[in-house]
């Protein structure tokens, strides 16, 4: 188990190293000039020697291995600097943004995963019946449809038209609301964003669990319980369900390493403060130093959520344990 652990930590390592590297790199070969987002619109109007002097200013004149150096520098020692765009220091906006999305995703991820557990070992355990064919047309049907058309058909159903819920953002703005009216306005906010998300992802845990669910129903186990005239919820949730589970724990840790990186398409629809957003308009202005740490706190959660995985999984598969030992 020891050599095992190292093998995958080493292998960790490696990648870690590689997607810091690309990180640093994939900013700099995107088309675009940093100077039109430092200084405006008038960057046009500028001498030479005022270009000059913001592209020192914020390390752009150095050369790429000094910048890459700095890059790594700062890494360690937690300073990701300050937003070109927003003029802020970058820390600052993860902690006002990293809650909304850990919120939203993190909520999205184990409501859509308890949704598509339980349809999916419904879906299987009526394997060839009406249900299950109803089943498979409903999920198919939702991972065809794109988020952001999602999430725009209930804006205007249930804001615009009917007018039950806000539009965009998090909470109301300019509201000073406290205590529970905030929570309750939170709330509201959160429920289409959130509907979205679950709409559009539970359709992979829902496949998953039917087909974990039909290998195991199967096994001789399943038989021999049912031969002995166990009762059918027993044998469902009991015998077949939990055993069915391995694959979608497996799959629920490797997307919970996504989470910090939040719901890109979704967020920036309902123009929800969370990262993914953020990342979308570091993007859209060329903001450098945002890029890199929005970039870098995926890299790290998927990496380390990979790497419990490869830990947990031994202990939820006794041969995998076995097989490692």
């Amino acid at each position: 188990m020891g050599k095992f652990v190292a093998g995958k930590f080493l292998q960790y390592v490696i990648v870690i190293i590689l997607m810091v590297t690309l990180n640093f790199l994939l900013p700099r070969v995107m088309p675009g000039n940093p100077l039109v987002f430092l200084a405006g619109e008038d960057v046009g109007f500028m001498s030479s020697a005022e270009k000059e002097a913001i592209l020192e200013k914020h390390g752009l004149n150095d050369s790429i291995v000094q910048q890459y150096g700095t890059y790594l520098k700062n890494i360690f020692t937690g300073e990701f600097g300050f937003s070109y765009q927003q003029k802020r220091p970058i820390i600052e906006l993860l902690k006002e943004r990293l809650p909304w999305t850990i919120l939203l995703s993190g909520l999205g991820l184990v409501l859509s995963t308890i949704i598509g557990v339980l349809f999916g070992t419904i879906s299987a355990w009526k394997r060839g019946t009406k249900t299950d064919v109803n089943l498979l047309t409903m999920f198919m049907f939702l991972s065809a449809m794109p988020s952001f058309w999602v999430g725009m058909i209930l804006v205007s159903v249930f804001s615009v038209q009917l007018g039950w819920l806000p539009v965009f953002g998090a909470e109301s703005a300019w509201s000073n609301l406290k205590g529970m009216d905030r929570f309750i306005d939170i709330v509201k906010h959160l429920i289409l964003p959130l509907t979205t998300l679950v709409l559009i992802s539970v359709t992979s845990t829902f496949m998953i669990m039917r087909y974990s669910m039909l290998n195991v129903l199967g096994e001789d186990y399943i038989m021999i319980a049912k031969a002995k005239g166990v009762k059918e919820k027993v044998i469902r949730y009991k015998h077949a369900m939990r055993n069915a589970l391995l694959p979608v724990a497996t799959v629920f840790m490797l997307s919970l390493g996504f989470t910090l990186g939040g719901a890109t398409v979704i967020e920036t629809v309902f123009a929800y403060p969370g990262v993914g957003r953020l990342m979308f308009e570091s993007v859209l202005s060329r903001d450098y130093p945002l890029i890199q740490a929005t970039f870098l706190i995926i890299t790290f959660s998927v990496v380390i959520a990979n790497f419990l995985a490869d830990l947990i999984y031994p202990f939820l598969d006794p041969k995998v344990g076995r097989h490692n030992g």
